[in-house]
């Protein structure tokens, strides 16, 4: 999930919001101003509603930073280091440095969030009920008990077990547990996680055809997210199964074509593009280093006036972290974002570009696997 936004630092992990977040505050805002608040307490201005319902919103924001911030301590102390958190529409994701070592760990992390959300929802409830025996406004009452309860009822949906919710995760964890085998906890939780979002889909097409309740608009939306993200971890544990044990260097395209930063655009095209057989060519510097990508498709948008333009001009910058050294893990490219749509690591070693590695080349590597393991008779019982 990308970061739209940079808040900051919590504990020194990079926190931020993706930007679905807006959608959500202002969906937030206007159900408890609109909807929450007038029936708490009727005949209240329109502005007295919108000032308690915005801050509100953030109370309830807050609340999901907390949920992730739990995820995140608790790999901390199981050892595992935490690259970020980000919030987003439908709640947020901790982006772990590693996966849990044991089935264990792997049960703490995943509980931890749905144990801080019902926390932090049976203070609220009691919070609120503390404000209406003092006599605080009713208005101010609701937000209190409408936040807490939105947080129990989070609590409960994060713990069905399906993946990619926290339940999920608790399910591969005692599968895992178990059997021993974590591949197989992985399969459980991700197909349990498609039927149930398949089912949710349903349900809300149902209720949109059947009752004409708008509500089964969200039901759908929550079913969808549900089966493509189980899906996502069905494809990505794929990966990372191929992945094991392979070198970069088994699965980049060696001694890549590249294009110097330095050199013209209309140059490069008549020369190498135009001719070559890559789609994806890494940009080097004075230093023969990797600084950037340039694709055949970006190349192709270029318009003749700005032939003479160099080549970085036009290329995609490359951070450090995707420069890899050719003994590097395969593994380490798994959910890497692809740069310019293609590129995963351009391979570095004495000084110049020996290699890149692709999308392509990564898929390739997943549907070798897979014809590997089709070839491999089974053992004879």
């Amino acid at each position: 999930m990308k970061q739209s936004l940079r808040l900051g630092r919590v504990a020194g992990i990079p926190v931020g919001i993706n930007w679905s977040v807006l959608v959500i505050l202002v969906l937030i805002t206007d159900i408890v101003a609109g909807n929450v608040l007038p029936r708490a307490d009727a005949g209240r201005s329109t502005t007295l509603y919108w000032a308690i319902a915005i801050p509100t919103a953030v109370l309830f924001l807050a609340s999901l930073l907390a949920h992730e911030g739990a995820h995140a301590a608790i790999a901390r102390r199981r050892g595992l280091g935490v690259r970020s958190i980000t919030l987003w529409m439908l709640g947020g994701v901790a982006q772990l440095d590693g996966e849990p070592p044991n089935a264990r760990a792997d049960f703490a992390i995943a509980a931890a969030g749905p144990l801080t959300s019902l926390v932090i929802g049976g203070v609220l409830l009691g919070g609120a009920q503390a404000a209406a025996s003092l006599g605080t406004p009713a208005a101010i009452v609701a937000a209190l008990a409408w936040t807490g309860a939105t947080n129990v009822f989070l609590a409960v949906f994060n713990l069905l077990p399906g993946a990619p919710l926290d339940g999920g995760r608790i399910l591969r964890a005692l599968v895992w547990m178990r059997s021993g085998d974590r591949a197989r906890g992985d399969r459980a939780a991700t197909g349990t996680g498609q039927i149930m979002g398949a089912a949710l889909a349903g349900g809300g097409i149902a209720e949109l055809i059947f009752l004409g309740q708008t509500g089964g608009l969200w039901l759908m939306l929550i079913g969808w997210f549900l089966v493509w993200a189980a899906g996502s971890e069905a494809k990505a544990r794929a990966v990372q199964e191929a992945a094991a044990g392979v070198r970069i260097r088994d699965l980049m395209v060696p001694e890549p074509e590249c294009a110097t930063a330095w050199r013209p655009v209309g140059e490069f095209i008549a020369t190498v593009a135009a001719r070559s057989r890559q789609s994806v060519f890494p940009v080097t510097g004075f230093d023969g280093l990797p600084c950037g990508v340039v694709t055949l498709a970006r190349l192709s948008r270029v318009p003749p006036a700005r032939a003479g333009d160099r080549v970085d001009s036009v290329a995609t910058a490359l951070p450090p972290d995707y420069a890899a050294a050719p003994d590097d893990p395969a593994s380490s490219l798994v959910g890497r974002i692809p740069l310019a749509g293609a590129l995963l690591a351009a391979v570095v070693a004495d000084r110049r570009v020996v290699g890149m590695v692709t999308t392509d080349d990564l898929g390739r590597l997943v549907q070798q696997s897979l014809l590997r393991a089709r070839s491999t008779p089974s053992p004879v019982e």
